[in-house]
């Protein structure tokens, strides 16, 4: 296991620790994720019940023992543990590298407490293009001339939810609130990767000295 590796396995440990019997828990995707997955299935729990924010999260749990059920059955969630692209001081993150943020915010948004787990490369000063998109195919020309500079992502199949992904490119500028808006605003945008800092209860990040951990809600 790489160094970095060993960082991302001691955020999901971590994290994995904060789990426990009978919870309703969502899983996110992505790297640090599939470190999280086994840190979860070796605590033996009972009466877990999780979610899973992509197919590739669904087929990695079910091979470990761990059981995930459709999220129309749950109407909310005691706990969403997720990875992150960027985090930024003021608990700005963006999400999206693997093209499943919208799935990722809405069961960030339906768990009591979302714990995001990185290795200190995620940790940044300012956050930075690109800002993952999933869009509509309906109207796909007229949509990426609104978002320009925007481009589909080449090669990445659709969501599982039938968007196209894509990557706005411009500059994120001071206020990320303030273009979090704007791509909200913008017709044939389904969601994007830029997720608030009222959405995070904690954040914990593996270093190479330690596991630091910030609550911020």
């Amino acid at each position: 296991m790489t160094d970095l590796e060993a960082l991302k396995r001691a955020a999901a440990v971590a994290a994995a620790e904060e789990v426990r019997d009978g919870m309703i828990l969502g899983l996110g995707t992505g790297s640090t994720v599939k470190h999280l997955l086994p840190a979860i299935a070796v605590r033996g729990l009972t009466g877990l019940r999780c979610v899973a924010t992509s197919v590739a999260t669904a087929e990695q749990a079910a091979a470990l023992g761990i059981a995930v059920e459709d999220f129309d059955a749950v109407e909310r969630l005691d706990l969403a543990i997720d990875g992150a692209d960027q985090i930024a001081p003021d608990g700005w993150i963006v999400k999206g590298g693997g093209g499943a943020h919208v799935r990722e915010k809405v069961v960030a948004a339906a768990a009591d407490r979302f714990i995001v787990i990185a290795d200190e490369t995620k940790v940044v000063d300012k956050l930075t293009a690109p800002i993952p998109l999933e869009l509509l195919a309906y109207g796909l020309p007229a949509t990426l001339a609104r978002l320009d500079p925007c481009d589909l992502r080449p090669g990445l199949p659709p969501s599982p939810d039938g968007g196209l992904i894509a990557d706005y490119t411009g500059p994120v500028g001071d206020d990320p609130a303030a273009l979090a808006a704007l791509l909200s605003a913008t017709p044939g945008v389904v969601d994007h990767g830029l997720f608030p800092p009222g959405l995070t209860s904690e954040i914990i990040v593996a270093r190479l000295s330690g596991v630091e951990r910030r609550l911020l809600r």
